[in-house]
């Protein structure tokens, strides 16, 4: 072993300035990046589709949720079954897979000859999606270095985030021709630029190590983990498969972990059932009722909408180590709370299109400042490593499961309640989250892992010795 470390660092010297660790760290940072714009813009694109596509197949407004919602209902069979995929192929050749899926269902939601194609084909690529949300994280963090490794998982959120930014403007330069068709498959293009770069990358060791390929993990960490020695990342990695393999998704819910994971499931189903996605993809429609009929006009203001949000994520992660997760994640609800009440009065007072415009950009500024940036921090934090991806699980479940009930009765809501009572029902909801947030979630910064793990344990409370 010796002589490997030996071996391992004159490598290291040896390499110097041009250390081809170095261009791999920035083919994942760029490939994780390029998949987060596409999951955004497949997310964002349907908002601005909606308003061509409903005439074009002359929809019903129940029928416009249901193309809006069978993307959520496929995500929420994607991400329950990526698990199990990846461990299984690997999280190369899934992460292939999602970027073929990608190209293949973006071009067949733009040739689909009625709505019911439509629908299937959209909860297909909702699977991909799912998995992809799962996957694309993961084989980030197992293949980064540490000093790297959270700037890189912010980079994957803030593209997402661009990705709908982006939607929203290309959807307004295709509004004149009415073409959406071609909204909804452009994303093939980059799902064919990202493919070209997965099949350069190699696996993850993380996924080595659970094959038995202990020499390809050990070769492979000296690659991407440079300031590693590989011998102890293996050592500790084989000691947390061990640890994962013992937890089963039932004892999140034993009497240790119950409070836990009462408040990662809470947290999942509020950060949706708050509105974030009647947002994204009604919020062009809601334009056009508060008054502003031109379609180009209606989606390029929320194209900068979404812009502020991708500066948002950016700020509360510059803040949020310092002010504190709990106030930042206050803060923003807080903020979707205020925005619900500008919206009520966007509907009440007029229609007024300027109230509309400041609601949402409130929401999602608020939104991407707090539960967009910090509702996965408290999941990962609040499990030992056995438990984190059931965790992670249940989590993700509420999350999409709220999502498809936000997608599936939003329209309809508006439709039949109007907008000042609809928003009315989201402030109601944005207050409940504040307590709920101001009750359950601990204050975590600087803190370590076994320490949060206390609060949990006892009932909610630091223990004495830990309280600041």
């Amino acid at each position: 072993m010796s002589e490997r470390e030996t071996g391992n660092a004159s490598q290291r010297e040896s390499r110097g300035l041009h250390d081809p660790v170095s261009r791999l760290n920035v083919l994942i940072a760029g490939t994780a990046a390029i998949i987060g714009i596409i999951y955004g813009y497949d997310l964002g694109s349907i908002a601005s589709a909606i308003l061509f596509l409903k005439p074009d197949f002359h929809l019903s407004t129940f029928m416009v949720s249901v193309v809006t919602a069978a993307v959520v209902l496929g995500q929420l069979v994607g991400a329950f079954n990526a698990g199990r995929i990846t461990n299984r192929v690997g999280r190369k050749r899934t992460m292939v897979g999602i970027a073929l899926g990608y190209a293949v269902f973006a071009v067949l939601q733009g040739v689909a000859p009625g709505v019911y194609f439509l629908i299937v084909v959209r909860f297909i690529l909702g699977f991909i999606i799912g998995v992809s949300i799962v996957t694309a994280p993961a084989y980030i963090a197992e293949s980064s270095p540490r000093r790297t490794r959270g700037s890189m998982i912010v980079t994957f959120q803030v593209a997402t985030v661009a990705g709908i930014a982006i939607s929203y403007f290309v959807g307004a330069g295709l509004a004149t021709f009415g073409s959406w068709r071609l909204i909804l498959a452009l994303s093939v293009i980059p799902a064919v630029i990202v493919l070209f770069f997965i099949v350069r990358l190699p696996d993850t060791p993380r996924w080595h190590l659970m094959n038995g390929r202990r020499e390809e993990a050990l070769e492979l960490i000296q690659k991407v983990q440079q300031d590693t020695n590989p011998e102890e990342e293996v050592k500790r990695i084989e000691e947390d498969l061990s640890y994962e393999e013992k937890g089963s998704f039932l004892e999140l819910f034993q009497r240790r972990f119950r409070l836990a994971a009462s408040f990662v499931i809470g947290l999942g189903f509020l950060v949706q059932i708050t509105g974030i996605n009647a947002i994204v993809y009604y919020s062009p429609t809601i334009i056009t009722q508060v008054g502003v009929k031109d379609p180009v006009t209606a989606i390029a203001v929320n194209g900068g909408i979404q812009v502020a949000g991708v500066v948002a994520v950016i700020v509360s992660f510059l803040v949020v180590d310092r002010w504190g997760r709990r106030p930042t994640l206050l803060t923003g609800v807080g903020t979707m709370a205020l925005a619900n009440a500008v919206l009520i009065a966007a509907f009440a007072l007029g229609p007024s299109a300027v109230l509309a415009f400041i609601g949402i950009l409130l929401f999602i500024v608020g939104f991407n400042f707090g539960y967009g940036s910090l509702v996965w921090v408290y999941a990962s934090e609040s499990f030992p490593a056995r438990l984190r991806t059931q965790g992670g699980s249940a989590m993700l479940t509420s999350d999409l499961t709220a999502n498809f009930i936000v997608g599936v009765v939003f329209l309809s809501a508006l439709g039949a309640l109007g907008g000042s009572v609809t928003f009315g029902i989201f402030l109601a909801l944005a207050i409940l989250s504040w307590f709920f947030i101001f009750k359950l979630a601990p204050e975590t910064k600087g803190r370590q892992l076994e320490a949060i793990r206390q609060y949990w344990y006892n009932g909610g409370r630091w223990p004495e010795e830990e309280r600041e």
